[in-house]
């Protein structure tokens, strides 16, 4: 792989051909990866995968209409021809008054915030086949198990470099590793499957295999014997594997493109009260070893920690340039790209805060409720907010969590269940997204 000065150089000089060839403006991205995989399945070697891959991506404006290119082969003559087809399409696409890079006196000019998203390790692939075996060991174990669909470890590094032809030129390299399990319990028609697994930017921080595994074998067991259940409105609690789930309707509600296209259930919402006071949703794009800390966003514009709902209330949309010009605002710093088309938006490190309730707590008022461990289906309606997704989990009854349920649905709408909203204390950040876990009242729960 290259090193980061070596990918930006690329980049930068894919940009100088471009502004040679005519370009009034232009953005080129450089994306390489390589990884390792290994999985196991009862007990013997199922596969080993090794990939490596680079593209550079090219983005033209001949005034303001614009084309993007991209190649997988990094021969200069096949990038320089690259340069040349992408000035041709420029000048036959429409014009879009909106394109064009982020505004010049919004980049960053300073050197990019730490992350610390590189460990420089590259553990043997014995390794991640030692661990591999140790999670599906560790989940086959579990009394009640009866058969596994395997256990994997993977390693990996990712390389990425921007530059515009307004003066930024920025790279960074981040490794990620990630070990798993899933198994199944029961037998014939009464078999239940669940899984365990965790991802780390740093390979020391990985939590270790045998816990993944006594995860995945605990939860697939628990899951055995579903029962029938009185349907009808009531609370429902949300597991923090899957809490994290309302923060991304939330998060597409709130995207500059949604916004200016008028297709967001919260268009009219800007700076109401969605939440309770005591919710805030915050992105940390520096979070030392977070799964998506950047120190720029897809358009060569500084990250800074932002505060989307700040005590209940929304501050802000999330914004790339297009939109932002549209909505007549200015760009958020969300700008996020690969090396085809143009800039959407994503968040970094999102999470809302702890709530002042413990998760018994939460639960410990409910005469009959549902403990929802896993979503099954895309039923949310962005427009109008709907919500009715296929669930699986366990019965609350009389503040416990009692028998498990499976095959039901639970439906409400996103604006009502903000409102209802009451986070727990108990907050880890595992995933790029994350949320204690929740209570919302009053949804409409139906069985299988």
């Amino acid at each position: 792989m290259l090193k980061p000065q070596e990918a930006q150089d690329r980049a930068d000089a894919l940009i100088s051909q471009a502004k040679q060839a005519g370009a009034d403006a232009a953005d080129a991205i450089y994306v390489c990866d390589a990884s390792t995989q290994v999985q196991m399945r009862l007990g013997n070697l199922e596969d080993v995968e090794r990939s490596e891959g680079e593209e550079i991506g090219l983005r033209v404006f001949a005034g303001k209409r614009s084309a993007t290119v991209s190649s997988s082969n990094m021969d200069p003559d096949i990038l320089s021809a690259l340069v040349g087809r992408a000035m041709d399409m420029a000048r036959e696409a429409p014009e879009d008054e909106f394109a064009g890079l982020a505004p010049e006196d919004l980049i960053l000019k300073s050197d990019p915030h730490p992350i610390d998203g590189d460990d420089g390790a590259d553990p043997d692939p014995s390794v991640l086949r030692e661990m591999a075996l140790q999670a599906e060991d560790a989940a086959r174990a579990v009394e009640g198990v009866t058969n596994s669909e395997g256990g994997g470890a993977s390693a990996g590094r990712s390389i990425v470099a921007l530059a515009t032809s307004h003066g930024f030129s920025g790279a960074y390299s981040t490794s990620g590793y990630g070990c798993h399990a899933s198994v199944i319990a029961g037998e014939g028609d009464g078999m239940e499957r669940d899984y365990g697994y965790d991802s780390k930017r740093h390979f020391e921080d990985l939590t270790s295999p045998a816990e993944i595994g006594k995860e995945a074998g605990e939860r697939a067991v628990s899951r055995l014997n579903p029962v029938d259940f009185e349907a009808g409105a009531m609370p429902v609690i949300f597991d923090p594997r899957i809490s994290n789930t309302i923060l991304g309707h939330f998060v597409g509600a709130i995207a500059g493109s949604s916004i200016a296209r008028k297709t967001s259930f919260l268009l009219d919402a800007m700076g109401s009260q969605l939440f309770d006071s005591a919710i805030n949703i915050i992105d940390c794009p520096h979070r030392k070893r977070g799964l998506r800390s950047k120190a720029f966003d897809g358009e060569g514009l500084p990250t800074a920690k932002t505060k989307l709902i700040n005590n209940g209330a929304l501050t802000q949309w999330i914004l790339e340039s297009a939109s932002a010009r549209q909505l007549g605002l200015q760009p958020t710093g969300h700008a996020s790209r690969g090396v085809g088309g143009a800039p959407g938006v994503s968040v970094t490190n999102l999470h809302m805060s702890n709530g002042s309730v413990s998760k018994s707590e939460l639960i410990g008022d409910i005469k009959h409720g549902v403990y929802i461990t896993e979503l099954i289906g895309q039923g949310v309606n962005p427009v109008t907010g709907d919500y009715s997704r296929g669930a699986g989990g366990f019965l609350i009854a009389d503040g416990e969590i009692g028998a498990p349920v499976s095959e039901i649905t639970i439906a409400g709408n996103l604006k009502d269940m903000f409102a209802s909203l009451i986070p727990a204390d108990d907050l880890e950040y595992r995933y790029a997204v994350n949320a204690p876990t929740l209570r919302i009242d009053s949804m409409t729960v139906a069985g299988g």
